[in-house]
């Protein structure tokens, strides 16, 4: 029953996308709205909670990801309410982006609730795949272009998770048979697994295939080209619901990896998201427009979740991924306004408004260009604050504290040199360039106040216990 109800919101949105009526166009973001209604109902009952037998189960850090990526949802559809004040979009392609919007939320819950492999990777198999059709909703020739290239990696990548799944099956199933899909059970008998080397096979070449995903080392430049070329709220969407499904099975497989041989799994971690981290800084610091640099910044994000996570920082992990997720879209949704006329300005940016909703917007967007760079008292701030302290534990516990502290201090250069670069763009933004008159409108300022309340409700002091709850 509780499936069904997660379910049926997405279904509704699917059928009100054939309706042809101009009043349609109100009627879906309302089917977002219920969407959050089931969210709020599984989030309130006892975990583990069975939505399908041992394949689809509730526990507390499935139900923490999908109501983040709820309430991403939500502002996502305000904001596509005035898409076409900003760039040309015909009545189907609105309409078939809502269309495919709804497959990926249904590809969206399977992954995320998944307590076996094969259904997860089906899932996020859903999700990829409505998603090439989501950028080709922007009827140009380098959207299309960019599709095409999102369907090559993705399915590279999408792949080599497939690959290492097999993997990581073979390893377990003389213990487990088939129950060796099951994420729980590989969980509690991963220190009998016969082949730990074989595991591992599988574990490094599944997350490969997931970090590229997420635009991490070696390909780090594609997500920032598909971003740009598509509609902002695709960006939104990539940014904020896609990669948290991508990022929740990096934790799953990550906790066996973790019981199977835990100074494997950090030094390969961690040496793949620093590589990542020092190839988009240099990245950042060179990017000319708005879409490239958040994308990159997403980037750099979803690599210091992964360190967080297997330094044994859950809850800076958790924190970090919350804060991210409301970050960004918001973000991506306003270069719509910022990028006036589709002029890729960054100088100027926040100059030209005027009315309340003006005044608003740059204030808002000035807090969150201010918030992803960690600056007190954004959750960032707290998530690193909290990341780096379970980094050097991890680092007094080694046998090569020195070479470990001097990794963390290159990492923090790095961050250093990103930091200064938004900074940067801020000044530049407030107070160089001409003015030139924007328009702000309703949606996009509720939008945008709702992931403002989404990032404050982050540092309540019970947002804080339920994450250490799910650490």
């Amino acid at each position: 029953m509780m499936l069904a109800l997660l379910i049926f919101p997405a279904l509704m949105m699917f059928a009100v996308s054939f309706f042809k009526n101009k009043k349609a166009k109100f009627l879906l973001p309302v089917t977002s709205f219920v969407i959050l209604l089931p969210m709020v109902k599984l989030f309130m009952l006892p975990k583990p909670y069975a939505l399908w037998g041992s394949y689809l189960v509730a526990d507390r850090l499935d139900t923490y990801v999908l109501l983040v990526s709820s309430i991403v949802g939500i502002g996502v559809t305000l904001a596509l309410l005035t898409l076409e004040k900003h760039v040309r979009v015909s009545g189907n392609a609105y309409r078939r982006f809502y269309r495919f919007f709804a497959v990926f939320w249904i590809g969206l819950i399977v992954s995320i609730l998944a307590n076996h492999m094969g259904v997860y990777w089906i899932g996020l198999e859903l999700a990829t795949l409505s998603t090439v059709y989501m950028i080709k909703t922007n009827h140009t020739s380098a959207a299309h272009k960019e599709a095409w290239n999102y369907m090559i990696v993705g399915a590279i990548a999408i792949s080599l998770v497939l690959f290492g799944i097999i993997l990581m099956y073979a390893s377990a199933k003389p213990v487990l048979g088939e129950d060796a899909m099951q994420f729980d059970l590989l969980l509690a008998h991963a220190k009998e697994i016969p082949s730990p080397f074989l595991f591992e096979m599988g574990f490094a070449i599944a997350t490969v295939g997931m970090f590229v995903k997420m635009g991490f080392f070696p390909m780090n430049l594609w997500l920032a080209n598909i971003e740009r070329a598509s509609f902002y709220p695709v960006a939104a969407l990539f940014s904020g619901i896609l990669e948290s499904a991508v990022i929740i099975g990096f934790f799953r497989f990550s906790k066996i990896a973790m019981e199977v041989n835990y100074s494997h799994l950090f030094v390969f971690v961690f040496v793949y998201t620093l590589l990542t981290i020092f190839i988009v800084s240099f990245l950042i610091f060179r990017a000319k427009d708005f879409m490239r640099l958040f994308s990159l910044s997403g980037v750099e994000h979803m690599a210091l979740i992964a360190l967080f996570w297997v330094s044994g920082g859950t809850f800076a992990a958790l924190l970090h991924f919350g804060a991210h997720a409301f970050l960004k879209p918001a973000l991506f949704l306003s270069t719509g306004v910022l990028e006036s006329n589709g002029k890729y300005r960054i100088a100027g940016a926040l100059r030209g408004y005027v009315g309340k909703r003006g005044t608003m917007f740059w204030f808002l967007v000035s807090l969150f260009l201010l918030a992803i760079i960690s600056l007190p008292p954004s959750p960032m701030f707290f998530s690193e604050l909290y990341g780096f302290g379970a980094m050097i534990t991890v680092a007094k516990e080694s046998d090569h504290m020195l070479a470990m502290i001097g990794a963390i201090l290159f990492l923090l250069i790095l961050l250093s040199v990103i930091f200064y670069r938004f900074v940067a763009v801020y000044q530049s933004m407030k107070y160089e360039g001409k003015e030139e008159e924007k328009h702000v409108y309703t949606s996009e300022i509720f939008a945008l106040l709702l992931f403002a309340l989404a990032l404050m409700a982050l540092l309540l002091p019970q947002t804080f216990s339920y994450l250490r709850g799910i650490a």
